[in-house]
């Protein structure tokens, strides 16, 4: 594991961990992971800024048959897609916790159908599903190389 990488709480159960070394490596990764989810499925995605988050979420939903391009919802929130399964990408970078996700009804999105790819899903951890799978994103030394791990489980919340 890369040294650079941080789990706020008690290291989750590792499931996979992968290196990509750029943009498309990282977008095929996420096509590869998208395939496999099923509906009900709540994806936490965990990185700094710029680690490759909504590239990663792109793959995804490349992955469940999403045709149309996927942009960060940054200034919306939340997205909706129509898929193979229907795929929701929220952003919650201008969030600052769990009560500001309830105030906007965000919630609501954790018993849908289909999909749903949380981006600083570390913000509101305390109220994530168990069912959670969990996409810790890690900025290597080299340009658009990155490590990702996936775990089961929320991210545990940071502080």
């Amino acid at each position: 594991m890369s040294e650079g990488i941080v789990y706020p709480g008690p290291k989750p159960l590792v499931e996979e961990r992968r290196i990509t070394r750029c943009s498309q490596e990282t977008v095929d990764l996420g096509k590869e992971f998208g395939s496999r989810l099923r509906s009900g499925a709540v994806v936490a995605l965990v990185g700094p800024l710029g680690a490759g988050k909504t590239t990663l979420v792109q793959g995804i939903g490349a992955g469940l048959g999403v045709n149309e391009a996927i942009t960060s919802p940054a200034f919306n929130y939340l997205l909706e897609y129509a898929g193979q399964l229907p795929f929701c990408h929220a952003d919650l970078y201008r969030i600052e916790d769990a009560r500001q996700f309830f105030a906007l009804g965000l919630e609501e999105y954790f018993d849908r159908d289909g999909v749903l790819a949380i981006e600083w899903a570390e913000r509101i951890a305390d109220i994530l599903p168990p069912r959670t799978i969990s996409l810790y994103l890690n900025p290597l030394a080299k340009q658009d190389e990155r490590e990702i791990i996936v775990c089961l489980g929320p991210p545990h919340a940071t502080k």
